[in-house]
C-alpha cells in the first residue's frame, strides 16, 4: 500500500504510527501484537495522535534499530518487512508485519506469560490466560470445541435432545457422533468434546455456566432504566429461537399502506437479527468465564456482543468481504447441518444487505475488551447529508484519490475558502475526509478521501 493511503487511516487493529524509534517498549509491544493477531504496519516518521508527517533524521538508522529490536527482544523471531520510502520529501520507514505461525510471540524481556500481547483495536493488550491458550491452539490447529472432556464420558451426551434436533436429518448413532466430533477417542473410549456439551451435554451449564443468552430491553438510549430481562438457558438451538422471540416482541413495528391493505413493518430487518444471533452463538469463546453472550435492545439501537474477539489472522474489513474464520469447528458443523448456517462467511453480506434494503444504516462491527459486538441502527443512514451540496461535491472531487488544498478546492466548486474550510472540518470529523500537514497552520496542508 502506498504511503499517501496509510496516511489517510486511522489507527486501529492493522496500523500505528510512530514518531520515533526512542522507546524500545512500545515498539516490541506493538510487533508482538502484530504477530499474535492479524499482522499490520508500523510507520515511522508520524505524530501518532495527529497524523503529522515529520520523518526521520536517520531513515538508515532506524531501519538498523527496527531489526535489532525485533531480532534481540521478541521470541519465536519474527522477520519483518521493512521500507523507506518518502512523502513530500520526508523520509518515513515503513514496517510491515505478518501474522506468524508459532504463535505466540511474546516480549523476551517480560517472559512468555507477561509479555504476549494481541492488538484490539489501536492498542495492545496483554493476552489472558484464556488468549494465551487460544494462541496455543492456533498453533496447533484446534479449536477448543474440539477439545475432549476427558473426565466425562459418551452417557453425558443428551442423545435424546440431540435426535430432536436433527429430526429427520440424521439418524444418530455412534458413528454419526463421531463424525460430527461430538464424541471423540480419548485412549480406549469415546469421550465428549467441548462442543458436544455445550451443544448437547446433560449437565451442559455445569461444564459450561456462561453457555446461556442474556436479553435485556433499556428505556430510551442508554442503560439507565431496564424493563425486560430475560435469560436463554436451553441448548443453543433453542436458545437462538428464544433470543429471536425476544428480539421480535422488544422492538418496533412500523406500519406501511399498500393499496387498501395494511402491512407491518419491522424495525429491523428479521434476517439480519438472525444472522447477527447465530454468528453470536457459533463464534462465542466459551474458554472465557463470566462471559455470557448478551443482547441489549435500545429505542434506537440493538447491541448482539458475544465473548471472543475476531479469530486470530482475521480483521472486521476482511469479514466484512466474506472471509470467514470459525472459532467453533464443532458448533459451526452442526449448525451448518441443521441449515442455521448456509454458506461459510455469506452471513455479514447478507445482513449488510438487509439493512440496506430497509434503507438502515450498515451494521457496525467492532472488537472491545475480549468481546465482539454487532450494532443494527433502527435510524437511517446518519452520513446521508455529508453527501449532498457542497461537501458532496467536495467528496466527487476528491474521489479520484488525489490530494487538494483548501485553495483548490474552493476554486474548482466555486465557493470561498471559508465555505471549503467548513465543509472540509464536518468531513474530517466525520472520517470521511483527512487532512495531511505538519500541524494547523501549515500552508502545504491537503486533504484526501479515506480508504472505505
Amino acid at each position: 500500500m502506498e504511503v499517501a493511503e496509510l496516511l489517510t487511516r486511522h489507527e486501529g487493529k492493522t496500523l500505528e504510527f510512530k514518531r520515533d524509534t526512542s522507546s524500545s517498549g512500545p515498539i516490541l509491544k506493538t510487533l508482538s501484537a502484530f504477530s499474535n493477531t492479524a499482522g499490520g504496519t508500523l510507520v515511522f516518521g508520524v505524530r501518532d495522535r495527529t497524523r503529522e508527517v515529520v520523518g526521520v533524521t536517520d531513515p538508515l538508522a532506524v531501519e538498523e534499530q527496527v531489526m535489532n529490536i525485533a531480532a534481540d527482544g521478541i521470541r519465536p523471531q519474527i522477520l519483518p518487512e521493512v521500507e523507506i520510502v518518502s512523502h513530500r520529501r520526508l523520509p518515513l520507514v515503513v514496517v510491515t508485519v505478518f501474522p506468524g505461525p508459532r504463535r505466540p510471540y511474546y516480549v523476551e524481556s517480560l517472559g512468555r506469560e507477561a509479555g504476549t500481547f494481541v492488538r484490539v483495536g489501536s492498542t495492545n493488550r496483554r493476552a489472558s490466560s484464556e488468549l494465551l491458550a487460544e494462541l496455543e491452539r492456533t498453533t496447533r490447529n484446534v479449536a477448543f470445541d474440539e477439545e475432549p472432556m476427558t473426565e466425562l464420558t459418551a452417557d453425558d451426551l443428551d442423545l435424546d435432545l440431540a435426535g430432536a434436533r436433527f429430526g429427520d436429518r440424521k439418524k444418530l448413532g455412534q458413528r454419526d457422533l463421531v463424525a460430527l466430533n461430538l464424541l471423540t477417542r480419548h485412549g480406549r473410549r469415546h469421550v465428549p468434546t467441548v462442543g458436544g456439551i455445550v451443544l448437547f451435554g446433560c449437565d451442559r451449564l455445569r461444564h459450561f455456566p456462561d453457555a446461556r443468552i442474556r436479553m435485556a430491553r433499556f428505556q430510551g438510549q442508554d442503560r439507565a432504566s431496564i424493563t425486560d430481562r430475560v435469560e436463554a438457558e436451553s441448548d443453543p438451538v433453542q436458545a437462538i429461537e428464544e433470543a429471536l422471540a425476544f428480539l421480535r416482541r422488544s422492538t418496533a413495528l412500523g406500519m406501511t399502506v399498500e393499496g387498501a391493505r395494511r402491512r407491518d413493518v419491522p424495525q429491523y430487518p428479521p434476517v439480519a437479527l438472525r444472522e447477527a444471533v447465530i454468528n453470536a452463538v457459533a463464534h462465542a469463546d466459551y474458554s472465557q468465564v463470566g462471559s455470557p453472550i448478551r443482547i441489549a435492545v435500545f429505542d434506537d439501537r440493538v447491541e448482539i456482543e458475544n465473548p471472543g474477539l475476531l479469530q486470530f489472522g482475521l480483521t472486521i474489513e476482511e469479514m466484512k468481504r466474506g472471509v470467514s474464520k470459525l472459532r467453533n469447528r464443532v458448533i459451526g458443523r452442526v449448525f451448518h447441518e441443521l441449515g442455521l448456517i448456509e454458506q461459510w462467511g455469506s452471513g455479514i453480506r447478507r445482513m449488510t444487505g438487509a439493512c440496506e434494503e430497509m434503507g438502515l444504516a450498515a451494521p457496525m462491527f467492532e472488537e472491545f475488551g475480549t468481546c465482539f459486538r454487532v450494532t443494527l441502527h433502527a435510524g437511517a443512514r446518519e452520513r446521508a447529508s455529508l453527501r449532498e451540496g457542497t461537501a458532496g461535491r467536495i467528496l466527487e472531487l476528491l474521489a479520484d484519490r488525489s490530494e487538494r488544498s483548501t485553495a483548490k478546492i474552493a476554486t474548482h466548486l466555486g465557493v470561498t475558502s471559508r465555505t471549503a474550510r467548513t465543509h472540509l472540518k464536518r468531513l474530517v470529523e466525520d472520517g470521511l475526509v483527512v487532512e495531511i500537514g505538519h500541524g494547523k497552520t501549515d500552508p502545504t496542508k491537503v486533504y484526501r478521501i479515506v480508504s472505505s
